[in-house]
């Protein structure tokens, strides 16, 4: 679950809705940015689907009784958090094994220098499988697949921005994970032109990029709920949250700054 803590309440979004949001703008992306590119789909699958692992878990979202307020994907303890990553991955190697490789390269990283049990048992477990796929694509390209994989990390980046940040906020205000931008990688960023991408809200509806990897401003639909603190201490984070209404909430993205 993504979580922004407010004073008045807290505002939670399905991971799973981020992926898609990921995935939304993937479609949109320039032309110029996989050409002809034979594993394009199985790209914008993985980019879509990086966030299954979360799917069912955030419908009924965990309390963190330590800090008093709703479990946040950042905070959630990584044991339990391996199973679940595994299951995602297991789920999209179903339909795609390319981009299950992608999902698994993606998980994996979170979890490097992580020194618990059920960490490296996962990262060892997760190594196996990714040798096993790049066995199974012919004359398999590293870098290329490097290439894929940064955009989806970038456009991860590009979506929790939107998530983590209440709509409009100010440059001071946003989430320190993007005060400085969102870096591009280096594989990705010949294809941007650029090693970091820039981006500020200008107004509650508008994000605008200073280096734009769309053919045209794109627009999404933030789906949210707004829990009270008031009702969750009453009535429970489970409870509160089941019944509160979705909040749709337009945004567009657009270049440049």
């Amino acid at each position: 679950m993504i979580v922004r803590d407010s004073q008045e309440g807290f505002v939670m979004i399905e991971q799973d809705h981020h992926a898609k949001l990921s995935g939304e703008m993937a479609a949109c992306l320039k032309a110029s940015i996989l050409p002809g590119d034979e594993f394009k789909q199985s790209v914008l699958y993985a980019i879509k689907n990086h966030d299954y692992a979360w799917k069912m878990l955030d419908k009924q979202p965990f309390w963190n009784d330590h800090k008093q307020q709703p479990y946040n994907f950042t905070d959630f303890p990584n044991p339990p958090k391996t199973v679940f990553y595994k299951h995602g991955i297991d789920e999209v190697e179903k339909q795609d094994t390319y981009a299950a490789l992608l999902c698994s390269e993606h998980y994996t990283r979170f979890l490097l220098n992580d020194s618990n049990e059920a960490a490296r048992s996962f990262v060892l477990f997760e190594r196996q499988r990714q040798e096993r796929i790049r066995q199974t694509v012919g004359a398999f390209d590293e870098e290329r697949f490097f290439i894929h994989y940064g955009l989806l990390q970038f456009l991860d980046n590009l979506s929790l921005f939107v998530c983590l940040n209440e709509p409009g906020s100010a440059k001071q205000d946003e989430h320190p994970f993007f005060k400085d931008g969102i870096p591009v990688s280096s594989s990705l960023s010949p294809f941007l032109n650029t090693t970091k991408v820039n981006l500020r809200w200008k107004n509650e509806q508008t994000v605008v990029m200073d280096t734009s990897p769309f053919s045209h401003p794109i627009d999404i639909t933030l789906e949210q709920k707004r829990l009270p603190k008031e009702t969750v201490f009453a009535k429970g984070v489970i409870n509160s949250y089941v019944n509160a209404d979705m909040q749709k909430v337009p945004i567009r993205l657009t270049a440049p700054i």
